[in-house]
């Protein structure tokens, strides 16, 4: 008889249901567990947010040790070369093309060409890679003076020397990746998912372990050996967990080597504004003293959120869209693509009512201490509001453009993005010259907004995923509560004022966060009830939901969650 009707034996029931339970949870942690497109985005969400949350404390620990000053703007602005660097040699291998190429070679049981290409792809690239991380070794100084012109000698000195320490760890960001991909094609998420929470950790203990001998330096050792132990070393090991074999192999002429190379190629020639919009606010904050600083720490918490509304549910999405794309179910592909946006979107501009209130409070909160100081901190809110209204754009544009990714299209959006990011350009320098930091701030969103529009455009036009798919009038009930929401929480935040307050004290932070939170979720939740929102009921909905024609496949696993396969 089945649990749920053993209401005759009420001990019973008590006790296998908790057992159930426990045998679920366990078995979503275990290394070995083939993830659902469900429990992927969970434990994907989980694990960004540790990783957020480890992110915080490393944030919070620079921001007490060197504040907004010279030392961390070089430190901050010596992640340019290494990023840019690891893109463009790399951009299309470590998530993305090759997970495409490999997943499909699973579902047509040829194991062994997926072994074979996963060893070519390891050897060539890691070759490139240690060639380009040598060469940029050596014209480190030229970069770094011809990029960050606005500092003075000492911090371009100091700059090229974090920059160095910092671009080996390149090569096992890159091996790490694709190693995640072969994870990620087996629907196995822990090692990847816990690897940029391990890379955090380092970077903490590198500055307590070394801060007194190396100075801000200590945190790019760490950043180093985190690149090592968390993306490299943790994905390494589940790799080995479920026998992916590893040859070298400099065979060019395979053909899903070629594959993966054409389908490479634009991504790592193109350039992405997603990627090179913190290029540029580091290149023109340069000019003043902590401007890099602040208006990083405010990115930073802003991709908190990006993290879990958007990355998370994109990462998790690109297997289950592949799958769908490769077994010709383009109807059902379509569907999920826009029940996976619509959900992120409308879930983001709620968001974005309390992020925008909260800003002030809520970057006191997590940044001011040490020598990081309340006029830090308010500078830094003022971007983060004005980061905070791209939330919607930010998380939408990634699904997008796994869409393209699990259809096999790198060529189309990456010349689209590339084309936005040149036309940006002019945007970003006249914002700037004419407002300030702030403008830069304002570009961002600009330039994000038209990257949006541009690829739901495309994914229309080759009929992909039509936009009107999407269910707009349901995302117009979320854009009118989150604005009704956020001008009520701004009126009643004004019963705690932080700047008469101490000039932000945590007590009176921790005050107005409460009340805006509580008045936010009060003034949400009304809001939706009164427009008869459908948002609830959809969030709640689970897989089968978002991922229509794979639900029926993963039905039996989801049935025998107490048994281990």
């Amino acid at each position: 008889m089945p649990i749920g009707q053993q209401e005759s034996q009420g001990a019973s029931y008590k006790i296998e249901i908790p057992a159930l339970n426990m045998t679920r949870l366990l078995r979503f942690f275990r290394p070995s567990h083939q993830h659902t497109a469900f429990s992927a985005t969970l434990l994907l969400i989980t694990a960004v947010m540790l990783s957020r949350v480890i992110g915080y404390a490393r944030d919070a620990y620079i921001a007490w040790a060197y504040g907004a000053g010279g030392a961390t703007d070089a430190y901050v602005a010596a992640f340019t070369l290494p990023d840019f660097l690891n893109y463009i040699v790399a951009g299309g291998a470590a998530s993305i093309t090759f997970i495409s190429i490999y997943t499909r070679f699973l579902a047509e049981k040829r194991d062994e060409d997926a072994q074979k290409t996963f060893s070519i792809i390891i050897t060539v690239m890691t070759t490139v890679m240690i060639a380009g991380t040598i060469a940029t070794e050596i014209f480190a100084p030229q970069f770094v003076r011809w990029f960050v012109k606005g500092f003075t000698p000492d911090k371009i000195d100091l700059c090229v020397r974090l920059t160095r320490i910092l671009l080996p760890a390149q090569i096992f960001f890159y091996v790490g990746g694709v190693v995640s991909a072969v994870l990620l094609s087996h629907r196995l998420f822990l090692f990847p998912a816990f690897g940029p929470l391990i890379y955090n950790l380092f970077i903490i203990l590198g500055g307590v372990v070394g801060g007194h001998r190396f100075g801000i330096a200590s945190l790019a050792y760490g950043a180093l050996a985190g690149a090592f132990a968390g993306p490299f070393l943790a994905s390494v090991i589940g790799a080995a967990r479920i026998g992916t074999g590893y040859r070298p192999s400099f065979d060019i002429r395979n053909p899903a080597f070629r594959e993966w190379v054409k389908l490479s190629v634009p991504l790592m020639l193109g350039v992405s504004l997603v990627t090179a919009d913190d290029w540029i606010l580091r290149h023109y904050a340069a000019t003043g003293i902590g401007d890099i600083t602040r208006l990083t720490f405010a990115k930073r918490l802003f991709a908190v959120p990006i993290a879990v509304l958007g990355q998370a549910t994109g990462q998790a999405s690109l297997p289950f869209f592949a799958r769908l794309f490769n077994e010709k179910k383009l109807k059902e592909f379509a569907d999920t693509v826009n029940d996976s946006v619509y959900r992120v979107s409308a879930a983001s501009l709620l968001a974005t009512g309390w992020m925008m209130v909260a800003a002030l409070p809520l970057i006191d909160l997590v940044y001011r201490r040490g020598k990081f100081l309340f006029t830090d901190t308010q500078t830094s809110a003022v971007y983060f509001f004005w980061f905070s209204l791209s939330l919607v754009l930010w998380s939408a544009q990634g699904l997008y453009a796994r869409a393209f990714y699990a259809a096999g299209d790198t060529l189309t959006p990456m010349i689209a993005v590339s084309v936005i990011t040149v036309l940006s350009l002019p945007i970003y320098s006249f914002l700037f010259h004419t407002f300030g930091v702030i403008g830069l701030a304002w570009a961002s969103d600009i330039g994000i907004g038209i990257n949006l529009l541009t690829l739901a455009a495309l994914l229309g036009y080759r009929k992909l995923v039509p936009l009107g798919g999407l269910r707009w009038k349901e995302l117009g009930k979320a854009a009118l509560v989150s604005i009704v929401a956020a001008a009520i929480s701004f009126e009643v935040a004004k019963a705690v004022p932080l700047s008469g307050a101490g000039h932000g004290s945590r007590i009176a932070d921790l005050a107005q966060l409460a009340l805006v939170s509580v008045t936010w979720m009060a003034a949400t939740a009304m809001g939706l009830w009164l427009l008869k929102s459908e948002l609830p009921r959809d969030l709640r909905r689970r897989r089968a939901a978002a991922y229509p024609a794979v639900a029926q496949a993963e039905s039996k696993e989801i049935m025998g969650a107490g048994r281990e396969p």
